[in-house]
C-alpha cells in the first residue's frame, strides 16, 4: 500500500512558476514509476509527467516547461512548473505505478493522492 499526499498548489500569474511536492509512504517507493496528472473542470484527467528509476517523460503540452524529479531518500516526487499558462489551471494529482515500461494512462497507475489545486491567472 502506498499513500500519496500532494502539496505546493496555489494561485500564480501566467508566466510564473510553482513547485509541487508529493510525499509518499512505503518502503518500496523507489520501485514505483511516479507520475503527475491534472484535471481541469469538465475535462478528462490528463497525463503530465512521469519518472521511473532512470527515465523521465512528459505530456506534449508541458514539454520544455515542466520538470519532474524524485528523491528516493525523502520518498518524495516533485513537479517544477515553469512558464505556466492559464490552461494549466487544474487539480494536479500524484500517482504511483507498479508497471514496467512507461505508463501514461490513468488505469496504469495503482495509487493516487487527493490532488492539489493550481490556478493560473491571465
Amino acid at each position: 500500500q502506498v499513500q500519496l499526499v500532494e502539496s505546493g498548489g496555489g494561485l500564480v500569474q501566467a508566466g510564473g512558476s510553482l513547485r509541487l511536492s508529493c510525499a509518499a509512504s512505503g518502503r518500496t517507493f523507489s520501485y514505483y514509476v511516479m507520475g503527475w496528472f491534472r484535471q481541469a473542470p469538465g475535462k478528462e484527467r490528463e497525463f503530465v509527467a512521469a519518472i521511473s528509476r532512470s527515465k523521465t517523460y512528459y505530456g506534449d503540452s508541458v514539454k520544455g516547461r515542466f520538470i519532474i524529479s524524485r528523491d528516493n531518500a525523502k520518498i518524495t516526487v516533485y513537479l517544477q512548473m515553469n512558464s505556466l499558462k492559464p490552461e494549466g489551471t487544474a487539480v494536479y494529482y500524484c500517482a504511483a505505478s507498479s508497471r514496467l515500461g512507461l505508463p501514461v494512462h490513468t488505469y496504469e497507475f495503482d495509487y493516487w493522492g487527493q490532488g492539489t489545486q493550481v490556478t493560473v491567472s491571465s
